[in-house]
């Protein structure tokens, strides 16, 4: 909103100063600012109101040190991470740039079903919560809108980086005319970094660790013939609902530790900022040899409120917390950096990038596979893990629950960095 205001002041008024308002960078700055800001400042009393309405979390007794004294805490938390993102955004972000209404539109749909589940689990005293066919059918409808959108609107295109125009042997050239000389191809074909001058619509995405890393999704209904390519978008929708579904289920695993899931949600946040900013600038973009994608620059500014988001919520959820985000937050958060990965096209990164919410996921899935299948086998159920999700595995070996959080961070930053090499690393 205040984008389109200063835009009014400039063009006619030209007040000075007003211009900033144009730069990715000052907006980003501003938004992280005010996510911190509503989060730390309006946090405690929306803590206060859940406090006074008796919204508090029933800890199932798992046999862990400590985890009779969360009986009561306040949950439902996560309305204070929800409103520290919508907030900024719609302050400082383009509101007419089709990845930023995704954004809205993923944020405000998710939150609706961690909402309905931490409401039941609170008011129905159903533990149990919304049951899961339910998450599933709501993960299903948004990775259907998110998917729709990246495959048929017109505004979501990417720019081919283009070879050297000295680099193009003669096969090249004389399918493109005898008399077409080198420097023509050049002015006719690309803009001055190298790419297609024209943005199109595409179906690659980034492999990590490939020197040439683009991936087709084309090429997955390929080879069923010519005229089945055409339909490989509804394997791409299949593949964007799978990574929506296992990220935010991932992320709720991983809320089980103060300030676990607000800590490595912000990590990946934080490197999501940079990857939004590289694929969105044309220059870092050529400099970098990525893929160039027009308008996803302003998903910097979502980003970065969402990183004030998670950082502000841990002044209240850092250990000894005083208010679980719930499913509310878990479930959005999660979401979001699926979304986000897959309209920036780095969805097959998200396994590096988030690798402690893929290790909470495994881990729940082996002990339970396990179990079932040593049951079958033996008699008797045998497990892995002393307890699953991995954090509470190691709180059963007597592990403090504050060190085994920090050394989760510190494997969410290892994981963050060795996401960001793979720009350079094919």
């Amino acid at each position: 909103m205040l984008y389109y205001l200063f835009e009014f002041l400039e063009s006619n008024y030209n007040l000075p100063g007003t211009g900033v308002f144009h730069y990715i960078s000052f907006r980003s700055a501003l938004a992280i600012i005010t996510s911190l800001l509503v989060s730390m400042v309006f946090g405690g009393r929306i803590i206060k109101l859940i406090r006074n309405k008796q919204i508090g979390e029933q800890v199932r007794e798992l046999g862990l040190t400590g985890e009779e004294k969360k009986d009561g805490t306040p949950t439902m938390g996560g309305l204070i991470i929800l409103s520290a993102i919508l907030i900024p955004t719609l302050l400082f972000a383009r509101l007419d740039n089709i990845y930023i209404l995704i954004m809205l539109i993923s944020t405000v749909w998710l939150g609706i079903i961690g909402f309905i589940d931490d409401y039941i689990k609170v008011f129905r005293k159903d533990k149990d919560g919304l049951a899961g066919r339910f998450k599933i059918l709501g993960q299903l409808g948004i990775g259907i809108i998110v998917g729709l959108a990246m495959v048929f609107h017109p505004d979501i295109t990417i720019k081919e980086k283009l070879e050297s125009p000295f680099e193009v042997n003669e096969l090249r050239l004389a399918n493109i005319g005898d008399t077409l000389s080198i420097a023509d191809y050049k002015i006719q074909h690309t803009d001055e970094f190298g790419f297609e001058k024209i943005a199109e619509k595409s179906s690659k995405t980034t492999i990590p660790f490939l020197k040439n890393n683009e991936f087709n999704y084309h090429s997955l209904t390929a080879w069923m013939g010519e005229g089945m390519s055409k339909y490989s978008w509804l394997l791409f929708i299949i593949v964007v609902i799978f990574i929506i579904t296992a990220v935010s289920n991932g992320a709720n695993m991983t809320d089980g530790l103060d300030g676990l899931a607000a800590g490595t949600s912000a990590i990946i946040g934080a490197t999501l900022v940079l990857f939004c900013y590289v694929s969105g600038n044309i220059i870092a973009a050529d400099y970098l040899n990525i893929m160039y994608i027009p308008d996803s620059g302003e998903l910097v500014i979502y980003m970065s409120a969402f990183v004030g988001s998670c950082v502000g919520f841990m002044w209240y959820n850092s250990f000894p917390a005083q208010v679980f985000m719930g499913d509310t937050g878990s479930l959005s958060l999660g979401g979001i950096i699926a979304v986000v990965a897959i309209l920036i096209r780095k969805e097959l990164m998200i396994p590096i990038l988030c690798g402690v919410f893929l290790i909470e996921n495994l881990s729940v899935i082996i002990q339970v596979g396990y179990f079932k299948y040593s049951r079958k086998k033996y008699g008797i159920g045998r497990r892995v893990f002393k307890m699953a999700p991995l954090h509470h595995h190691f709180q059963k070996l007597g592990i403090h629950e504050s060190k085994i959080v920090t050394r989760f961070w510190i494997v969410g930053i290892m994981l963050a960095i060795l996401t960001i090499v793979t720009l350079k690393l094919r």
